[in-house]
């Protein structure tokens, strides 16, 4: 079998009851985002600008109160707006509002999406290590009057890393992984380099979100069932929509007898729909998502949302055209790639040796 599906119907079957009540009241809420939103695109809207722009401040507070309120009761969603003090908070939002905007182009959306993971990885991580202290004794350019050198005190993530390994779901995914892996290297204290998983999951954009269909091609993933087994598997996505990669790819491990210790989750943005879906289909997983929206559209994208994330950090994605590991690494450009140095030397491991799908 060289393929791998799961419906929407199928992922829809594992929210609760009054997980349905809280989309559908973000829905009938998002609506009247939308009727603001109608209004100020119209010709005739100058004049009405500041009580309409107004009005669409009050509806995405009541909005954001309204999911801060859901995510509480749910220990596996952790949301970097909603569990940070308040004075973190203008950074992250000034982050994400750069990342929507239409004029931010390829390189500096690059740099957003970095600058997005490494508060993710401190949010995870960080907070969890604060009390175990590793020591830097760091060597300096100051030579006067003898060779200098500083000690720096960085949080003892060893235990928390040592048995990750970081699972890429292609295409959109590999940048977030590769920081990620990147900065697990940096904080520990034997520059531990995460081994990759690489899963060729995509949705067929045919569909509708009622509709959707999910595809794990077997064919064009590289990675070694063992070494999955019992180990703490990390994601990267940047955006989190439906929930059903992320589930497809699980359910297929579980299906072939792996059993991960636990499943980590970071998004830049996830709605509220798909984090609820995550954690209730997979009992051991947990979800980190900078910011949450609130609800996803007929074809199953975020609203508001940043877009098409894969062509933002990628380019366009022509129909036939290749999507290739290698090939993706190589347009990230010689400073990128020079950069993560150590994770494209693992992935390129991951595809050249394994060469395929190993199935025990």
């Amino acid at each position: 079998m060289e393929k791998f599906q799961l419906s929407a119907e199928e992922l829809d079957g594992y929210i609760k009851p009054e997980d349905r009540e809280h989309i559908v009241s973000m829905n009938i809420a998002y609506d009247e985002v939308l009727k603001k939103c109608k209004a100020l695109t119209a010709e005739n809207a100058e004049p009405a600008n500041e009580q309409l722009q107004q009005e669409l401040i009050d509806l995405f507070a009541e909005m954001g109160h309204k999911m801060q309120d859901i995510i509480a009761h749910e220990k596996n969603i952790h949301v970097y707006s909603f569990d940070t003090p308040t004075t973190t908070h203008g950074e992250v939002s000034r982050l994400i509002a750069k990342l929507r905007d239409i004029r931010t182009e390829k390189q500096e959306f690059i740099y957003y999406i970095q600058r997005a993971y490494e508060l993710l990885f401190n949010f995870a991580f960080g907070s969890t290590a604060k009390d175990k202290k590793n020591y830097l004794i760091v060597k300096t350019p100051v030579t006067e009057p003898v060779q200098n050198f500083a000690v720096h005190k960085i949080p003892n993530i060893d235990v928390q890393v040592e048995n990750t390994v970081m699972c890429v779901m292609l295409r959109g995914a590999l940048l977030p992984c590769m920081i990620m892996s990147k900065e697990i290297q940096e904080y520990s204290s034997n520059s531990y380099v995460t081994p990759f998983a690489l899963f060729s999951i995509h949705r067929d954009d045919t569909k509708k979100e009622h509709t959707m269909e999910y595809i794990l091609d077997l064919k064009g993933s590289y990675f070694n069932l063992e070494k999955l087994n019992g180990k703490d598997l990390i994601f990267a996505d940047p955006m989190n929509a439906t929930g059903g990669s992320l589930v497809t790819i699980v359910n297929y491990l579980h299906g072939k007898n792996v059993k991960p210790k636990s499943i980590q989750f970071f998004n830049v943005v996830a709605s509220l729909k798909a984090a609820l879906r995550i954690v209730r289909a997979v009992k051991e997983a947990k979800v980190y998502t900078l910011w949450m929206d609130p609800v996803v559209n007929n074809q199953a994208y975020i609203l508001p949302g940043l877009g098409d994330v894969g062509d933002r950090i990628n380019g366009p994605y022509k129909e036939g055209a290749t999507r290739q590991i290698i090939q993706l690494i190589a347009d990230y450009g010689a400073h990128i790639s020079d950069l993560y140095r150590a994770q494209i030397q693992k992935i390129e491991e991951t595809v050249l040796q394994i060469g395929g799908v190993e199935e025990k």
